[in-house]
């Protein structure tokens, strides 16, 4: 038996930005709560296919995705072609729409199926979107409604570099984290724990070029030799949500490896200048984001080179 449920929100933002916000997948773990990671399968100018993984139930689950985008009417209809046990089945839909007072009614609907049919299954279920679907409702509102452009507060940067060490021998460097103590300068302390395959949850302290001590937590999503995505749940001030992706390939030279360092991060535009100090702006923000995480991605990677070698 199929269920359905429906879960809105009131937002003063304008419906474009929030729909903006919704159908870039690729931003969704640094906006939305339970989301960990993203990766996308295919990716058309209005259809697209991802796995996801989230946490559920108090639990990191993965399904894959399609979507079709409507950006004219303001809807996006989502289905899963694999889904995660105890859900058989799960489709629905975002809809953006515009009120007589210029804000938005986000309206998430969601339809499954439970595996059995189990009345307790249906109750989890209906828990978990209970759960989940209010928080993202919120955070789609919450960054809409900052007052500044959606695309200045959250935007991505990269850096890729080449070394003399294999990926497979980068990649052990950066899944290993538990030593990275030993290894980076800038990090006084992890926690590492991995209780089910390929997700890792980390707590880090570091220190930053200007002497600033951070303590991270962040849930972490590994496949081995080749990717490495990563979601901190306890972001540093400066931000409301941070997200990345390490990447490893083989040169095809024979030897050596590029990798990929990628960020995602959400701005908070009332810490800036508590940060950065008077006056700082978003821009300012910006570049000091890409200056300090850029710096430490490839000071990391650097040193896993350096552990290679020896």
């Amino acid at each position: 038996m199929r269920r359905h449920t429906r879960h809105a929100l009131t937002s003063t933002a304008p419906p474009q930005a929030l729909y903006d916000l919704a159908a870039d997948v690729g931003r969704w773990p640094a906006v939305f709560a339970p989301s960990v990671a993203a990766h996308y399968l295919e990716r058309g100018e209005l259809s697209e296919r991802f796995r996801l993984w989230a946490t559920v139930g108090g639990e990191v689950k993965t399904w894959v995705s399609r979507r079709a985008l409507d950006p004219l009417n303001l809807r996006i209809r989502f289905d899963q072609e694999e889904s995660a046990a105890p859900i058989a089945s799960m489709g629905g839909e975002w809809i953006f729409e515009v009120r007589e007072d210029g804000g938005t009614d986000i309206v998430l609907l969601h339809d499954f199926t439970a595996v059995g049919d189990d009345p307790d299954t249906v109750d989890w279920i209906n828990a978990a979107l209970d759960r989940n679907s209010p928080l993202e409702l919120a955070a789609l509102a919450r960054i809409a409604e900052l007052g500044a452009d959606a695309g200045d507060l959250v935007f991505s940067f990269s850096d890729t570099v080449t070394l003399d060490c294999t990926a497979q021998q980068a990649y052990a460097f950066v899944h290993r984290a538990d030593l990275w103590p030993e290894r980076l300068p800038h990090v006084g302390r992890v926690e590492l724990t991995e209780d089910a395959a390929g997700v890792q949850e980390m707590e880090m302290d570091t220190v930053t070029a200007d002497g600033a001590a951070h303590t991270t937590r962040s849930v972490r999503v590994c496949r081995p030799g080749e990717r490495i995505a990563y979601k901190q749940l306890v972001p540093p001030r400066l931000l409301l949500g941070h997200s990345g992706v390490w990447e490893f390939t083989d040169s095809g030279a024979g030897t050596g490896a590029r990798v990929t360092a990628e960020h995602t991060v959400v701005i908070d535009p009332a810490a800036v200048e508590e940060v950065l100090g008077a006056g700082a702006t978003v821009a300012d923000a910006r570049r000091h984001l890409r200056e300090v995480l850029g710096r430490n991605s490839r000071t990391t990677l650097e040193l896993a080179d350096r552990t290679a070698a020896a």
